[in-house]
Order: C-alpha cells, then structure tokens, then sequence
C-alpha cells in the first residue's frame, strides 16, 4: 500500500473501517485516512454545509444523496401540486393515487428541439423517475442521457426562482407594463425593432404563435440558433436536393451500413431508436441475419467500438475518402487525391460490398462533418438504390429550417447597427454560446430592451435588463416533432415550482395574450388544426394526451432526385496538414447546458469512463 499522508493505511484497516466491523466502501485513499487534506477538500467544494459534515462524518457518495437537488426535492413537499388543467395517466389504477404506488404520465423530452416520448413516473404529486415510451416511435421504451437527467434539472435549487429587472427582484406584471409600453411603439414601424431569439423550433404550436406574431408585426424578425447545430446537414440537403429536407433512416433493414465519421448511435435525433434498430441485427445466435458495419472515424465514438470494420483517418479526410467510394460507386465526381494502399484496399472492399447489397445497405455521416460530404452521402445512397429503402427523406421536422449561422450573424449585425429596440431571448443563452467572433455580449448593448427567459439566471440574463424564469419541461405545456415527425404532446406532471412561464406563454405576451395558459395554448392550437376531424375533438384530446402523441402523426416520405452533385461540390479542396482540432457536444454536459446536473456531471464519458 502506498504511504498516505502521515500514516500507513494496511489492508485490515480497510476491511474494518466499517462499524462492527462491516466493510466500508471509499473512493480513495485519502477518504479513508480521513486527513486533513481531505478534510480541507470537503470544505472548499461544500463550504456552506461544514460544520454538519464535521458534526456528523459522512461518505462523499452519502453526502451527495442528501445535498444539492435532494434537499430541493424534499423541500418541494411544501409546494407540490399538479397542474390545474386535467393530465392523465397513461396507466390508471382504479384507486388512482395510492401513497408508495406510483402513476405513470405520457409526455415528452425535448433536446435541442427534437421531441422523444417518455413515460415519467409520479408519486403523490412529484415525478421521480423518466423511462422511454414503449409506444412512442422515436424511444420504443428507451431514453437517452439527458431525459433520465431532466429530474434532476426540475428539482435543481440554482433554478431561476424569480423575475429579475436589472438586477432587481420584481414582478411578472412589472415586466408586462413595461413590455406593453416598448411594444406600443412599435406600432409605427410595424415591429420593425423586434427580434425573437429561440433555438431550433419543432413545435406547431410555437411555430404557429410566431407566425401570428409576425403577421401582427410584419418588420419583426425571428432568429434560431442551437450552438450544437445541424447546419452541414441543411446546407448538405440543399447541395443535393436543392431543399432542406429530414432524413429518416432505416437501420433494421440495412445489411451493410457505412458510417463516415458519424456517431448515429448516441448523436443527433433518432440515435435513440438508431441504436435499437442496429442492435435488433446483432443477435450472434442468428448470424444470416447479423449487420456488417464498416467505420471510418477521426475520434473514436460508441458507433466505431460496434465496428467490425474500422479505419482510423482524421476528420479533414474524410471528404477525399466519400469522393473515392461515390466514384468507385458511379457517382460522377471528382475521385480526389491518392492515397496509400491499405485505405486503396480497404475503400475497395467497401465499395464492393455496397455494391453486392445494393438497396438494402446504408450510408450515413456526422453532423459535424462539411455539407460536401453530407451532399456525397446522399448521392452514395441515391445511386445504390437505398432511398426509400434503408432511408428515406421527408419536409423538415423543423418548423422553419435556416442556416443558423447566418441567422444568429444577421442578428448580430442588427443589434450593432441599432435596429433592434426589443431583443427576447427564449430558452438559449447566446452570450455564452455564440461563436467568440461575434461578439454578442457587445452588440446586445445596443438594444433597448433586451429580455432573457431560461431556466438559469446564466450569462446572457446578467447582460438583459430583464429574466423571466421558465418553467421545465415536466412543469409545462408543450408539443414537438419527434425525428420521424411525429407530433408529441409534452404534459407537465407538476405545477412549476417557481411560478416560471412556458415559451408558449411568453410569446403569447408579445401578442397581447398575456393571461393565457399554456395548456389552452396548446389545446386550442390543435382545436384550429382539426387535426383527425374524424372524431370529436375532445375524444382525440384524449387519447392524444393519454398516449403522449398522435398516432399516423410521422410525415410522409417525399420523392426526391439528387442533382448534379459534381457542378454542386466542385473540385475537392484536399485535406490540409498540420494539427486538426474537431469541436464535439460533450457525451453528458452537450454544450454546458448540463453542467449544473450532478448526475450527468459524474456520469463516466462513454469508452474513456472519465468524469
């Protein structure tokens, strides 16, 4: 044993460090010894709970169970209640609410936009556990890391607990008077210095609020931008298609699947039921009908670890390598530069088993990857044959598709040109997470009024003269496509714990609507659509918010032809030497959004295990 601090710890020590001699589990050396280094880490990392600590020694495992969102929870006794719209159970007991037996929600999760259905388990009143839907097309009973974690975001005590004016705790109608004063002015000039700021919309409800507001303001103008973004892929789509279109894919009946650099296992929308459907193929005790996965990848994912075939080659190549199969494969462009000959024979190889399973193999890649490269992967799979097949395209699950980037700059622009009286931020955090290069913490010093909602007073509410707190996705109203397009409704299980407000009802104030509750928002929308007029309302109402989304809801496949992809990429730049930096979401935080969420903060990172 190594020598800690200033005594010997022996193994029997160990063992007997237990009460009564019960083995007693530690994480380090140092907690065991109990010495004063240790000690004195303890303080700094909780310092505001010290002397219970010393009063009463504790494990840092047990000490986290009763710190931090624990006490929020328990504290949240006091002020539980449900929402006072109805919700309803997806499983119904005939005593329905029963103290230790727990009722089971439909709902949804929203990340990044793009909706998976859950089932979220509640007792008495407090949702404390998220499962998948087993009916919801896009989850299939299984959620990702970041739904199982949104508990413990609801019941984070950091939170946004108050309406914050210029530093000051106040009121939401102190907001709404001066709200209602600056868009008085706006009259003239047809809202001419409006600007909406969200992240990628997918709901039909929000996207139709919008809409209804720019129509009421015409000069207004609403911007998205996701810091993890799918702009390649849009940019992609246009280069093949000339629209922005979804791709669905269809990986259960896909033989042999190449994946470029691409992690659609664990990222991007659908990687939930990507990984279903690709482990659905991987039964070693029916080998006729067992997958082949070839990889290529610059760093190493959980998609590669699958691989039966990996080939290791930096992110900046992988353009060259599309060009080379897409050629080998027929497809008219550019076949690049040369390369050695173990990638000559192992694009060979590839390119021939493609090819012998054309129409049931597939080819994707990664988000993060150039829009070329996406283009080349729509080609690759028009000329095998596998569209409408192993993957198919539809409208775009988002509700109004836009280069984000360009957005997010043309925003910029505005506020440092002064055309912007009003700026509000909804559910982002732009001043943290815009490229540095922008600066928008600068440019947002030009706006008049500048407005903030989130869950975290963080950096873009220090800087707006007003932060509204909004509600969480378990304590509100909502709806939002899933990958495939259906529509899913979320249901809160709880009333929000700090009075925070839906993106529902805060543009709804912008349209003059500030009394409405997200709830008839939300029902009245689809009342508008007659969504399934076959039935009444109030029947499909129901079972809507019973199953957790509308059933035949996915959009449809559309017929599509890929243009002339050579004109379109032109020659290939070539891949350029030196050091490579790649920019990736992290696995448990994304984009620091998680950052505050204790679980997801000491979840080991996927094949390193490091937290």
């Amino acid at each position: 044993m190594n020598n800690t601090s200033e005594r010997q710890i022996t193994e029997t020590e160990a063992m007997n460090a237990g009460k009564n001699g019960a083995p007693e589990y530690w994480r380090s050396m140092d907690q065991l010894a109990d010495t004063e280094e240790f000690q004195s880490f303890m303080e700094k990392e909780f310092p505001q709970h010290v002397e219970e600590v010393k009063a009463n020694p504790v494990s840092r495992r047990k000490f986290l169970k009763l710190m931090g969102a624990s006490i929020a929870l328990a504290g949240a006794t006091a002020c539980t209640r449900q929402p006072s719209e109805k919700i309803i159970p997806y499983v119904l007991p005939p005593e329905e609410v029963v103290p230790g037996k727990p009722l089971y929600y439909a709902s949804a999760y929203v990340h990044d936009g793009v909706a998976n259905g859950i089932l979220a388990e509640s007792h008495m009143g407090r949702p404390t556990k998220v499962e998948g839907n087993p009916e919801h097309p896009a989850s299939l009973g299984s959620t990702d890391v970041f739904a199982q974690a949104s508990i413990l975001t609801m019941y984070d005590p950091d939170r946004s607990q108050s309406v914050i004016r210029r530093g000051r705790i106040t009121t939401y109608d102190a907001y709404l008077n001066e709200l209602n004063e600056t868009l008085s002015n706006q009259v003239e000039t047809q809202g001419g210095g409006i600007r909406i700021l969200t992240g990628t919309v997918t709901s039909p409800t929000l996207h139709g609020q919008l809409e209804g507001l720019l129509a009421r303001y015409p000069g207004a103008r609403w911007h998205q931008y996701d810091p993890v973004t799918l702009d390649n892929a849009r940019e992609g789509s246009r280069l093949a298609f000339g629209e922005v279109l979804s791709r669905r894919l269809h990986v259960e009946k896909a033989d042999v699947i190449l994946s470029l650099d691409g992690d659609f296992m664990s990222h991007g929308p659908g990687a939930v039921r990507y990984s279903r459907d690709f482990a659905s193929r991987r039964d070693g005790n029916d080998p006729d009908n067992m997958n082949r996965l070839y990889v290529i990848e610059s760093t190493p994912t959980l998609t590669g670890s699958q691989a039966d075939h990996l080939l290791n080659r930096r992110a900046g190549e992988i353009e060259g390598l599309a060009r080379k199969i897409a050629a080998g494969l027929g497809v008219s462009v550019s076949a690049g530069t040369e390369v050695d000959g173990d990638t000559t024979r192992w694009i060979s190889a590839v390119v021939d088993d493609l090819r012998a399973h054309a129409g049931a193999c597939l080819v994707v890649t990664g988000e993060h990857q150039p829009p070329a490269v996406h283009a080349l992967v729509h080609a690759i799979n028009d000329a095998l044959g596998n569209t409408g097949n192993t993957v198919t395209y539809t409208e775009s699950i988002e509700a109004s598709p836009v280069n984000q980037t360009e957005s997010i700059t043309t925003l910029v622009d505005d506020m440092s040109r002064g055309e912007v009286d009003l700026l509000v931020v909804v559910g982002t955090n732009p001043v943290y997470a815009t490229p540095a290069d922008l600066d928008f913490a600068a440019a947002m010093e030009n706006v008049g009024m500048r407005v903030h909602a989130g869950l975290y007073h963080d950096e873009t509410a220090e800087l707006c003269h007003w932060h509204l707190p909004m509600a969480h996705g378990l304590e509100a109203w909502s709806d939002a496509r899933s990958y495939d397009g259906t529509i899913t409704v979320v249901q809160p299980l709880i009333a929000p714990l700090y009075r925070g407000k839906s993106a529902h009802e805060i543009v709804a104030a912008l349209d003059g609507n500030a009394m409405k509750k997200g709830y008839d928002i939300v029902r009245e929308h689809w009342q508008t659509q007659a969504y399934n007029g076959s039935q009444a309302f109030e029947t499909f109402w129901q079972t809507t918010v019973h199953d957790g989304f509308i059933a035949g809801s996915a959009l449809a496949p559309k017929a599509v032809s890929v243009g002339d992809i050579a004109a379109a990429l032109g020659e290939p730049s070539g891949a350029e030497n030196g050091t490579e930096v790649i920019f990736k979401a992290d696995p448990t935080v994304w984009d620091g959004f998680y950052a505050n969420n204790g679980w997801l903060q000491e979840l080991p990172k996927p094949l390193t295990k490091l937290t």
